[in-house]
């Protein structure tokens, strides 16, 4: 069982918690405490994970794999398992009243369904040098492994894997004075300029910027190695910039 008998007596002990909060505003802000789940047991081990995503256009005639182009970073990923035991009784509320705490945790709170936007109560994994990981809870599996004579659950052990929530917002229309940095992209088999501009501002609309820009008359029909400049957020945003983009193609591309 992956979990560390623990002396409840020691003054130095440090017990793992998941304090549930409202969730925030502003990116990577959370509101108010409204709950916290407490571990019993310390854990063994925890499992954490980072990745980023990354994209291949496939190309039927290319004799090679073509590039992949990077696409960012993904929520890092974190994984612990609570052991509950209720087996020698007077330990507060039961095995099943904790697991079922732990599942409410993925549905919305009462605060965030007044809104607009429900949501699930954000999470902050606090324990040691670990504490501050803040994310929501993605899924809680329970595991029953002993019972009573009634059939009533009195321990489980429940894995919980969290993904962070991010610091930062996205990307923004450039028009609300989003930046994205100045580079190429070389055109691949089945580019379209509303593609490319979604990839890169989040906002499919702005092709024509970005074809104003490259001096595109027909968007549809890209040439597979062609360069398209991509201009930042603020050369976007109005004829000045787009004017100043225009002669940096004329220095860089053609």
């Amino acid at each position: 069982m992956p979990v560390t008998k623990t002396d409840t007596s020691s003054a130095s002990l440090t017990h793992a918690s998941l304090e549930l909060l409202e969730p925030g505003k502003t990116p990577g802000v959370p509101g108010p405490k409204i709950g916290e789940i407490k571990f019993q047991m310390n854990p063994k081990e925890l499992t954490m994970s980072k990745s980023a995503s990354w994209k291949v256009e496939k190309q039927k005639k290319a004799s090679s794999a073509p590039p992949a182009t990077y696409q960012g970073p993904d929520p890092q990923k974190l994984s612990v398992e609570l052991f509950l035991d209720d087996t020698r009784g007077g330990s507060g509320d039961s095995v099943v009243t904790r697991v079922e705490k732990l599942f409410q945790a993925c549905a919305p709170t009462k605060d965030s369904q007044r809104g607009d936007t429900p949501s699930p109560p954000w999470v902050r994994f606090s324990w040691g040098v670990l504490a501050g990981f803040v994310g929501y809870i993605k899924s809680v599996s329970a595991k029953y492994t002993v019972f009573s004579p009634t059939g009533t659950p009195l321990r489980a052990v429940c894995t919980v894997a969290l993904e962070e929530i991010a610091e930062e917002a996205g990307k923004q229309n450039p028009t609300s004075g989003g930046l994205k940095p100045r580079r190429l992209h070389v055109v691949r088999e089945g580019d379209t300029l509303a593609g490319i501009a979604y990839r890169e501002y989040g906002n499919a609309a702005l092709w024509r910027q970005v074809a104003e820009v490259n001096g595109i008359d027909d968007p549809i029909r890209l040439a597979p190695g062609r360069s398209v400049f991509l201009p930042s957020g603020d050369e976007l945003a109005g004829p000045a910039g787009r004017a100043t983009a225009r002669a940096e193609v004329a220095r860089v591309v053609r």
